[in-house]
């Protein structure tokens, strides 16, 4: 017998799924991706490049937000048939249908969680790769840990996620641990989901660095650009810009500390530094610091364009007390919230070990926070 759980799970994933198919608009969508497919069997489409790869590329996003809809509201038209075989079956193979069932409303669920969250990565730049940025606040060796403590951190959740990590810059601490590293998280909407991570992070517990075993408090920033590349027009004089040439201190293999190689670009008249030194070639590590460049400028203009509450709630901001995000406490309890959602967790580990999507989750959920989506899950009318 079904479970009167399964079908409110049912009923669930059918009005769930119905608000998100209204929310992104999928049938106006469709008549879209229908019109530009038509578009692009016309003579002379190919006559200029550069606005039929304009026109493939709208094409393209369109699909990619829609046909993943529509081919889960395929699976919800099928559950009904699902039902009627469980009711019409009997004994062994009745059980059999019930267990199927039952697993296919779980994944189904997951399903549409996903496809609820990305729902919300519209933003003009969320699709592009992601720069990571983490710089260590007063504290000395304790901070610099924790930023060590951070970076693996967001390796291991690019890890999870499927995005490909390059490590672009890394300053090492005197003792311990990490005063800056700049990080290139490379996969579809690394910088949509990454972008939860801007703000300062806060850590207590007992120091292993202090004998006298006392608590102490941390804290780091965390930077978070999208990777812009020819994406944007920002010009930028070469005489505002001071560059930099030295020894490689990271890792690299053989010959990386032999030559001059990393590469350090000061925009002047900003006072913004990047620093780049994960190649051989001084060409490639300067190419690179330069697209990381042209990110933070144009995070600069957008951020002079609008305050920061409009544009996130907690941001960076100093890097001390009040302006965290979130707060990660190891002693003497185990817990880590996030200031902005509220959302916690006991599991401490879990999340040092890049369990963060719960959090980016939320934050997501909660409207990013400026312009709040409606919430797709709101009562029928």
């Amino acid at each position: 017998m079904i479970s009167p759980e399964t079908f409110d799970h049912i009923e669930n994933i059918k009005k769930r799924a119905g608000h998100l198919w209204r929310f992104l608009d999928c049938e106006q969508k469709q008549r879209e991706i229908e019109a530009l497919e038509g578009q692009m069997v016309a003579p002379g489409f190919w006559d200029n490049n550069d606005r039929a790869q304009k026109h493939i590329a709208k094409l393209n996003g369109l699909k990619r937000a829609v046909l993943p809809v529509v081919a889960f509201r395929k699976k919800v038209d099928e559950l009904p048939v699902m039902l009627e075989l469980v009711e019409m079956a009997e004994g062994d193979e009745k059980e059999g249908f019930e267990r199927e069932l039952s697993s296919t409303v779980q994944a189904m669920t997951e399903e549409l969680d996903t496809l609820e969250i990305a729902s919300f990565l519209t933003g003009q730049f969320d699709r592009n790769n992601a720069i990571f940025s983490i710089q260590s606040g007063a504290g000395g060796t304790e901070s610099n840990d924790w930023a060590d403590m951070l970076f693996r951190m967001y390796n291991r959740w690019a890890e999870r996620s499927g995005f490909e990590v390059e490590l672009m810059d890394v300053q090492p601490g005197d003792q311990a641990g990490i005063t800056k590293a700049t990080l290139l998280i490379k996969g579809e909407n690394a910088y949509g989901y990454a972008k939860a991570e801007r703000g300062v992070h806060r850590l207590v517990r007992i120091s292993p660095f202090d004998s006298n075993k006392r608590r102490h408090t941390s804290f780091c920033a965390v930077d978070v650009v999208a990777e812009v590349n020819d994406e944007i027009d920002i010009d930028i004089p070469d005489g505002d810009i001071r560059v930099d040439v030295y020894r490689s201190s990271g890792k690299g293999g053989q010959g990386v500390n032999t030559t001059d190689s990393a590469v350090r670009l000061t925009h002047l008249p900003s006072g913004i530094v990047v620093v780049c030194q994960n190649e051989r070639s001084q060409i490639k590590n300067r190419a690179a610091a330069m697209n990381v460049l042209k990110a933070r400028l144009y995070e600069k203009k957008l951020d002079e364009q609008r305050s920061e509450m409009e544009k996130f709630y907690g941001e960076k901001g100093e890097i001390g007390w009040g302006s965290q995000i979130r707060s990660y406490v190891m002693q003497p309890y185990q817990m880590v919230k996030d200031l902005r959602t509220g959302v916690s967790t006991s599991d401490t580990q879990g999340v040092l070990d890049g369990d963060i999507d719960r959090f980016i989750n939320a934050w997501l959920r909660a409207g990013c926070p400026r312009h709040r989506n409606k919430d797709i899950q709101m009562e029928d009318e």
